[in-house]
């Protein structure tokens, strides 16, 4: 049922976008001493390896990290990212490219708790085995949506929530949505991060709709495009939604996403934007 590999994509734009907003939303807090949850419901493998064989079929990291990660003059908030990347490939060469499990494995302290889950068959041993040794981290082959259900609140009362399925069905829309509401009716303080893809602009704009009408406050949506809008097949943009983000975010996203964009895209096609589409 699951065929979606991530092992494909890893690295190209749209994980750009997702692991820079991912890295500062936990660099916010960690701010504060109290330990916090991550909770990762679609988790993916953990790494990848950019030589093998699905990253060289596509190539869409060569347009993506490759373009940024060795660049001397990279804006300050790009840095915590780019430090987890670089911590897989210590010499030199972009061999491997850290999922969100690593990134936040990279960047959290030793009395913050990881909770990762992956479905699919061949990507789950590979991310328990990351983990193995890690005493913070709890990884389970399960449903990412009942963990909203089941993982929340958390003991700490603090966390970030990264939710990023594969979108391999239609009804992923309507699933993350509900997913949403029954995690924040649990755990209304946490910070969700909800990564998407652009295919159809349509159904990214029913998505928000009906995000907007479960009467969840304080939603900032985030998004990088590489291409217009279109109705043919494939991905012309990606984005973010974060419910509670924290409060520097915003201005350092709309700061950060000119340069990335003009990085990332030296055709100067596509957009970027930010935007609260619920306010407090």
């Amino acid at each position: 049922m699951l065929s979606y590999r991530h092992s494909f994509h890893a690295g190209n734009h749209a994980d750009v976008l997702k692991h820079t907003v991912q890295s500062l939303i936990i660099e916010a807090l960690k701010e504060k001493e109290k330990p916090f949850l991550y909770l990762d419901t679609h988790a993916g493998a953990g790494r990848y390896q950019l030589s093998g064989e699905h990253a060289e079929r596509t190539g869409e990291y060569l347009e993506g990290i490759a373009r940024i990660w060795q660049q001397d003059d990279l804006p300050e908030t790009l840095l915590p990212y780019i430090d987890a990347v670089k911590a897989l490939n210590k010499n030199g060469k972009l061999r491997f490219y850290p999922g969100s499990p690593l990134i936040a494995r990279h960047l959290l302290r030793e009395d913050d708790k990881l909770q990762m889950t992956e479905l699919h068959s061949s990507d789950f041993p590979m991310l328990r085995n990351e983990f193995l040794k890690d005493n913070r981290a709890r990884t389970e082959k399960a449903d990412g949506y009942q963990q909203l259900k089941s993982k929340l609140p958390p003991h700490s009362r603090r966390g970030l929530i990264l939710i990023d399925p594969p979108y391999e069905l239609k009804t992923d829309y309507q699933d993350v949505v509900k997913g949403i509401q029954e995690g924040h009716k649990r755990f209304g303080t946490g910070v969700f991060a909800l990564w998407y893809p652009v295919v159809l602009r349509q159904q990214i704009k029913r998505m928000c709709k009906d995000l907007e009408a479960t009467g969840i406050r304080n939603i900032l949506q985030i998004e990088l495009a590489v291409r217009p809008d279109s109705d043919q097949r494939g991905m012309t943009a990606s984005g973010m939604i974060v419910i509670n983000p924290p409060w520097k975010l915003e201005k350092q996203m709309r700061d950060l996403l000119p340069w990335l964009h003009k990085t990332l895209v030296p055709a100067g096609t596509g957009h970027t934007s930010v935007n609260m589409i619920v306010p407090e």
